[in-house]
């Protein structure tokens, strides 16, 4: 059994605790969503049935629609964040942020007073939602990156780096004001017809791998054959004890305890043996062999008796969802998942 590390306790703690705020700010944007698309749907009726539709009531429809649409964004961002891959949901909970923010400053300023900051408002808001667009498509797909099948990991591959290039070939005319590509190169749209056909054949292709495709198993090993188990006896025997622990799980001097009381047990049955050899004559022998063969087995049961009974391991073969498999890398640190598994069973068993 491995030693409790020192900071186990607080990681662990650390952990639950950044679960429940992205489970409570997970359920915020639920709320958000919803809330604000039965906002925007109750102020289309009235309008519909009033026949008045202003200028202000288009700027709260509007309103509603950005913070439901930062919200959806927002919960493809947050379903990583708990993962390793949090870093790329931050990224794109920053991008879905600042295109919010772009979009309801553009909604609500005085357009009658002309600022020159229009252009590059513009210019923010569209680069930051295909930021954050992107990284949410990118972040529902690193779902699967616990998937351990060769054919979902290369075909994950493939995918990201796809969005990663539409998305880079989308900014680029956009922040150069058209220069590049120019008007007159028709291959740069095309490439970029065809990431975006990898794009889509990816993300439909992948879920649906991710059904079928069942994870690669590894058979618990079979019986060790004669010449193994000779092989390893000699080996823990050659061994000192120190090696000698570590490999049968029981001190060195227990092994020690219970050759010596083999050794005691043969000893005083030959003992006893030839004492009644010398005692009896022919004729009463065969009853007085038949005495000793009793109480040398009463002896060698007292033997068995004061061996000690050797600790017992049972072997476990668990499959992992993928958040469990990360949260128990986790909990690792870097260290071995045994001890990180062992380590959550201790104290999670009364």
């Amino acid at each position: 059994m491995t030693a409790d590390r020192p900071d186990t306790a607080t990681a662990t703690d650390r952990d639950e605790g950044r679960v429940a705020t992205v489970r409570g700010a997970r359920r915020a944007m639920i709320v958000a969503v919803v809330g604000s698309l039965v906002v925007a749907s109750a102020m289309g009726i009235v309008a519909l049935l009033s026949g008045e539709f202003g200028d202000l009531q288009g700027r709260i429809v509007l309103t509603t629609l950005v913070v439901a649409a930062f919200g959806t964004t927002a919960l493809c961002h947050l379903a990583v964040v708990t993962r390793a891959v949090r870093v790329v949901g931050f990224v794109g909970l920053a991008g879905s942020v600042g295109a919010a923010a772009c979009a309801l400053v553009l909604i609500w300023r005085d357009w009658d007073v002309p600022s020159g900051g229009e252009e590059g408002l513009f210019k923010a808001l569209i680069v930051l939602t295909i930021l954050a667009v992107s990284l949410a498509h990118a972040n529902l797909l690193l779902l699967l990156s616990g998937r351990r099948h060769a054919a979902i990991r290369i075909g994950l591959a493939v995918t990201l780096i796809a969005i990663a290039v539409v998305a880079v070939m989308i900014v680029i005319p956009v922040l150069t004001d058209g220069e590049v590509p120019g008007s007159d190169d028709g291959w740069y749209w095309r490439w970029l017809g065809v990431a975006g056909i990898v794009d889509a054949l990816g993300t439909i292709a992948l879920p649906v791998l991710g059904l079928v495709l069942r994870p690669p198993r590894t058979d618990p090993p079979g019986p060790a054959s004669w010449a193994d188990r000779a092989g390893r006896a000699d080996q823990t025997e050659r061994a000192g004890p120190a090696d000698r622990t570590q490999q049968t799980g029981r001190p060195w001097w227990a092994g020690q305890q219970t050759d010596r009381a083999g050794q005691t047990v043969q000893a005083e049955r030959a003992g006893q043996a030839d004492r009644t050899a010398r005692a009896v004559g022919p004729a009463g022998r065969a009853g007085q062999a038949d005495q000793t063969a009793r109480t040398g087995d009463q002896i060698e049961r007292a033997g068995q008796e004061a061996r000690p009974e050797q600790p017992r391991t049972v072997r476990l073969v668990l499959d992992l969802p993928p958040d469990l498999a990360a949260r128990l890398d986790e909990h690792a640190g870097g260290g071995s998942w045994e001890n990180a598994a062992l380590d959550v069973l201790h104290r999670g068993l009364p």
